[in-house]
């Protein structure tokens, strides 16, 4: 049982993302297969094509050099919007899409931030999601305040390849340091600059000497680090790889582990290249000798989307009513989720093919009805999935000799032992294969066409009332369409019932959506009774009823009004399953609709490492907060767990309020394909949009000292960052996909789980107590309640991480944990600690679960232990006299003040030698006329 304890740890402990979204690999030290997608929403500009090139080919050599001649970009693909004109260098894509982009050249998240930034919210050495740039940045007219974009490019790299972390703390810009003086939060300390007050009112603009706050011992809310701008430093290029010398990233040698930034936060204190140098990509290869070649380029231009519904109709797609349930969810996808303007085939198969519409351009519902009536009647047969593939690779070849790009959606019930004999073929087509896979037995085959493809995967079980069809068939959008085309679900929901006949809910349509609303209701046996009203409570009639596919549609024409819909269903057979689903479009293109991305943090796991569920809410590129977010996780056998997720940065949430919401997953039930969807609702006055700066972003370069003198950039543009906007009610659902456990066991398990790490550890002074605050784990993990917190402190951060169990001790006894997500308080007087000459204490907590198992140990808080003193001494030779008034005034104001000194003194003086005159005068005696 030891052994197996310590094999679950180490999972736990490598529980690493495998992102279904890069395209990325390294072959022979160079990485392929990077995409740069440049937003439909930015103009066209051929010259941004020519900047990205001469960005990428700047960055390979800096990255080159950085890592120890160890990595470069060997080739990139540039993926062009679909609205910019034809030219004859572009290509169409293959597996590449928006879906995969690595970087997006995209506008930025409001008017005037141009800051790069990388999408990251999983846990240090976790791959990150994607870079941001805007068109500005990589035309080069943001260089002064971000430094070259090539470097650039290498730092926001290491934050998406490799899950490091900055090393500048723009919400803790100084710390107490050891040397008992205030430090900029930076690596290496060897940085040198000044810290100086940089404000400006019009046209006018101030520096002045930072004044120290008197509650926080440190410098006041608006000082900033002026970095020299000659410097011999070579480190760190997490820290600002825009100064010239710096061409490192910090190790365990120089790394400055008192910086409270949130690589020391979230890798243990370590340094960013121990963390690097910890990567797969760095223990598969060897240093180079030479150079490295030049990157090579390919323009894909995005094209009208081609894809062919190749759908099973074997025997076995007779069992459970499964023919009529893709029918359905075929029918939906066909008149709702496919985007005008597509061309649309169908193939069915059983042991044969039969191509039943050749490619038809969507225009109008003419063409979707046509596609309807092409759907199968009957079941029978045997499976021969390869001979469906093969046959929708003829209907694409008839009108597209190059099929690159084009998308087969395949569903399939059964295994097929042939399947495996055209996966080669597949992955050579260049066409993406989205595979669904209906009930327990369909081959796995379709699985690794999907991922060997870049298509997305997705399971359905045999519960109707889960609406796994349709949510799978709905989230098969265009990932190369922009957002305002996308078909949306605002809601999917489904009842087996019984006693009680009625299915009563309600659906919100917010204001950034209403376009081209779409109703659909199913149900098993019978038609049942349909009541529909609008927000003013006007009945919605008009719903088409298709008796032999058993559902019932409705389409509102124009916008649909704002506000809470409500429908009522009563059930004419009993026992009937009945589902719901509603989807709609952006209301106006101009207006981003409120989004929800739902996925796990991998697409395969063996039992008992656990799996992370995550959404993503934004609207935009803006993350929404407070909303309800909630995951069903549905088994092989149909069984639904049902999951909370929060955005409250505890637990398996890796930042507090950045839209993302995640939890823990261990309810395995048995081994096989599991399916998830999230189900979100925003109230009023409850959901808000985030305007705060999003986290992992490029530091902005306040200025250089060169020769002594300041030479300030333009201050940021001013944003509150606490600022959040009150949104409306919202509703959304969206599909994440499908995930395969293996190795459950059906024996009876000691308990298996620790609970959570604390990473919100934070300690506050007054006095001589010391007041800490964090977030409760759980007993597993996020769930339940711990049995006790253990608390230690050390003087030294190294004893401290590295001999926690020898470290002192503090008295918790009266501590008594609370339940899992919620807010714990602890005040302590620490009393001596063992280390000589320290200067800070250092705390951390372990958690310890009712079976007596131990959690990782905590992020490091720490305190000082003096008051820190003001330090100029950063910079060489400051001279800050003969550079700007130490007051904070203008040179003119001085001018002006020193000026009217001279005159008010001359006037004091010329008045009182006037006065003393006159006395004098007064006492001689007078002569008279």
């Amino acid at each position: 049982m030891g052994l197996f304890r310590s094999f679950f740890f180490f999972l736990v402990l490598c529980l690493l993302q495998e992102s279904r979204t890069s395209l990325v690999q390294l072959n022979n030290n160079g990485y392929e297969g990077v995409i740069i997608a440049i937003d439909p929403g930015v103009p066209e500009d051929e010259t941004l094509i020519e900047q990205i090139k001469d960005m990428v080919t700047t960055a390979s050599t800096y990255l080159y050099e950085a890592t120890g001649k160890r990595f470069f970009f060997r080739n990139v693909s540039i993926l062009i919007p679909e609205n910019w004109k034809k030219n004859p260098q572009y290509k169409r894509p293959k597996h590449e899409s928006y879906n995969h982009a690595d970087i997006l050249v995209a506008p930025p998240t409001l008017p005037g931030r141009d800051e790069p930034y990388t999408k990251q919210f999983t846990a240090c050495e976790e791959k990150g999601e994607y870079i941001h740039f805007t068109p500005d940045f990589v035309l080069g007219k943001k260089q002064n305040e971000y430094g070259p974009r090539g470097r650039l490019l290498v730092h926001e790299w290491a934050h998406l390849r490799w899950g490091v972390f900055d090393e500048y703390n723009d919400d803790e810009p100084f710390y107490s340091a050891k040397s008992k003086k205030i430090e900029a939060t930076r690596c290496s300390t060897r940085i040198t600059g000044i810290n100086r007050v940089y404000k400006c009112q019009g046209n006018s603009c101030i520096l002045s000497r930072c004044r120290i706050d008197s509650k926080t011992n440190l410098y006041e809310k608006n000082c900033q680090f002026f970095p020299d701008k000659h410097q011999t430093e070579k480190t760190s290029i997490m820290f600002m790889q825009g100064i010239d010398s710096v061409f490192e990233f910090c190790n365990e040698g120089n790394h400055n582990r008192e910086a409270p930034n949130l690589q020391n936060k979230m890798c243990n204190s370590r340094s960013t290249w121990e963390v690097i140098s910890s990567s797969e990509d760095v223990r598969n290869t060897t240093p180079m000798v030479g150079s490295p070649p030049p990157p090579v380029f390919s323009l894909l231009r995005i094209s009208e989307r081609i894809v062919c519904l190749v759908l099973d109709k074997s025997g076995s797609m007779d069992d459970y009513n499964r023919l009529n349930r893709m029918n359905q969810a075929a029918k939906h996808f066909l008149l709702q989720t496919v985007e005008n303007g597509s061309w649309v085939g169908m193939v069915h198969f059983d042991d044969t093919a039969y191509v039943k519409s050749k490619l038809i351009q969507i225009i109008s519902n003419n063409e979707r009805n046509a596609l309807l009536n092409s759907l199968p009647p009957a079941a029978v047969g045997g499976t021969s999935i390869c001979t469906g593939i093969k046959s929708a690779f003829q209907v694409m070849r008839e009108m597209y000799p190059q099929i690159d790009g084009s998308e087969i959606v395949l569903l399939t019930d059964g295994e097929d032992s042939s399947a495996k004999d055209c996966v080669d073929e597949v992955k050579n087509s260049g066409v993406i294969i989205h595979s669904i896979a209906l009930g327990p037995s369909a081959d796995k085959a379709v699985e690794q066409m999907s991922n060997l493809t870049g298509g997305k995967y997705f399971f359905a079980s045999d519960e109707a009332q889960n609406n796994g069809l349709i949510d799978a068939f709905g989230a098969l959008v265009s990932g190369n369409t922009d957002i305002s085309q996308q078909s949306l679900q605002l809601e999917s929901k489904g009842l087996m019932l019984k006693s009680e006949p009625w299915m009563n809910g309600t659906v919100i349509i917010d204001s950034t959506v209403g376009k081209d609303t779409f109703f659909l209701v199913t149900w098993d046996k019978q038609s049942p009774v349909i009541s529909l009203w609008d927000p003013n409570g006007t009945p919605m009639g008009g719903f088409t009823v298709d008796t032999n596919s058993k559902m019932a549609y409705l389409r509102i024409p124009g916008a649909a009004k704002v506000g809470v819909w409500t429908y009522s269903l009563q059930a004419k057979a009993n026992p009937e399953i009945l589902t719901i689903t509603v989807n709609s479009r952006a209301a106006n293109s101009a207006v981003p609709p409120i989004t929800v991305k739902a996925k796990m943090n991998k697409d395969t796991n063996s039992f008992p490492s656990p799996m992370i569920v995550y959404a993503e809410i934004q609207q935009g590129y803006l993350p929404i907060l407070g909303a309800t977010v909630t995951a069903f996780i549905e088994s092989t056998s149909g069984n639904t767990e049902v999951l909370e997720l929060l955005d409250n940065g505890a637990g398996a949430d890796t930042f507090k309020n950045d839209g993302v919401y995640s939890r823990y997953f261990t309810a395995y039930s048995e081994n096989g394909r599991y399916s998830f969807k999230v189900r979100v609702y925003g109230g009023a006055n409850a959901t808000t949009r985030n305007l705060r700066h999003p986290r992992n972003r490029a530091a902005y370069i306040p200025g250089w000292v060169v020769d002594g003198k300041i030479e300030a950039n333009p201050p940021k543009p001013e944003i509150d960052e606490d600022t959040q906007t009150n949104l409306e009610s919202f509703t959304r659902t969206a599909s994440g996909g499908a995930f395969v456990i293996s190795n459950v066991s059906t024996l009876p398990l000691p308990d298996l789980y620790p609970p959570s790490q604390i990473t919100d550890l934070e300690a506050t002074p007054d006095g001589d107590v010391i007041s800490l605050t964090w977030t409760a784990p759980g007993d597993n993990f996020d769930v339940g309640k711990v049995k006790q917190y253990i608390i230690k402190i050390s003087g030294s951060i190294l004893d401290l991480r590295d001999h926690f169990d020898e470290a002192q001790q503090i008295n918790t006894t009266d501590l008594l944990p609370k339940e899992a997500n919620s807010k714990e308080t602890f005040a302590f007087k620490p009393g001596n600690i063992s280390e000589e000459n320290a200067t800070h204490i250092f705390i951390a907590i372990q958690s310890v679960d009712k079976s007596n198992l131990t959690s990782r140990v905590s992020n490091i808080a720490q305190v000082a232990l003096f008051i820190p003193q003001a330090d100029d001494e950063s910079h060489p030779n400051p001279s800050p006299d003969d550079n700007y008034p130490n007051s904070g005034i203008s040179i003119s104001s001085l001018v002006l003040i020193v000026v009217g000194s001279v005159v008010v003194v001359s006037i004091i003086l010329s008045t009182t030698l006037c006065i003393l005159n006159k006395k004098k005068n007064s006492s001689r005696p007078r002569t008279g006329f």
